[in-house]
Order: C-alpha cells, then sequence, then structure tokens
C-alpha cells in the first residue's frame, strides 16, 4: 500500500508586549492514530519560559494510513501569564483539509486555453481582420509620406 509524509510544523510568537508566557504547552492531538502512523516527533511539546517576542518551532512527521478527506482541528496552546492567575488558552490557526491518496485525474495543463479557443477563436480572427484593416487604412506608406515631402519643396 502506498502512503504518504505530513510534516506538521508549528510555530510558536509570543506577541504579548512585554511579558513573559510561562509553563507553556502546546498539543497538537487532532491526528488520529486510525488515520496516521507517528513517524518522528511527538505531537505535543512544552516550555518553561517563553520571552516576549520569541519565535519557537515545534515539528513531527506522520505517515497516513488510509485513503481519503482528513480534517484537523487546531492545536491547543496553553500558558500562564504574571498578570493573571487562570491558565490562558490559545488556538493554532487550523490547517486546510487534507485530501489523503486521492485518486486525481492527470493535470491538463492547456485544457482552458483550448476552451477559449474553441469558443472565442472565430470571433478574435474577426476582430483580428478588422483591426489589421482599419491600421492599414488609417496609416500612411512610406511612400506616400515621400512623395507628400518632395511636393511641398
Amino acid at each position: 500500500m502506498m502512503t504518504i509524509s505530513v510534516h506538521i510544523c508549528c510555530d510558536l510568537y509570543v506577541a504579548i508586549p512585554f511579558r513573559t508566557a510561562y509553563d507553556v504547552t502546546l498539543t497538537d492531538d487532532s491526528w488520529s492514530s486510525d488515520v496516521f502512523d507517528l513517524v518522528s516527533g511527538k505531537t505535543s511539546t512544552s516550555f518553561e519560559r517563553l520571552d516576549a517576542g520569541s519565535l519557537v518551532s515545534h515539528s513531527f512527521v506522520l505517515e497516513s494510513k488510509v485513503k481519503g478527506m482528513f480534517y484537523g482541528a487546531p492545536a491547543v496552546i496553553k500558558f500562564r501569564v504574571p498578570t493573571k492567575a487562570a491558565l490562558q488558552e490559545a488556538y493554532s490557526t487550523p490547517i486546510l483539509p487534507l485530501d489523503i491518496l486521492a485518486d486525481r485525474a492527470p493535470e491538463k495543463k492547456f485544457e482552458w486555453a483550448k476552451r477559449l479557443l474553441a469558443k472565442y477563436g472565430s470571433l478574435v480572427s474577426v476582430i483580428s481582420i478588422v483591426v489589421l484593416f482599419v491600421y492599414l487604412v488609417a496609416t500612411p506608406s512610406k511612400s506616400t509620406a515621400a512623395k507628400a515631402s518632395k511636393k511641398r519643396r
């Protein structure tokens, strides 16, 4: 059976101005063991302290077991700030649905161009001919311009 690797990377940025976040935990457990095998890393991690403006990354690799559409939930980030006693909770940006091992038709690169040409090709030809005719009629030829300059002398 064919499998596909899914590389997940979560970037945490502390955007609380002039504040440090303590006891930070990131949990991303929406990856069902029925659908994915954990190949490397862990789906959760923790940090004792993250200073204001700091950026940390956590990543792990999954391998698909089944074919189909997968909808993941956002990761949960829990942290503590000195000004509040209660544990704060935030969520990551949700991922787009993953179509795992989908059967896809081969990509047809110029299909849209063929359709447009078939639909509007004759119209484009007629308009091009009319524009060319107007251009030829409206633009004086070089010989006509040369004759006009000789007559002025």
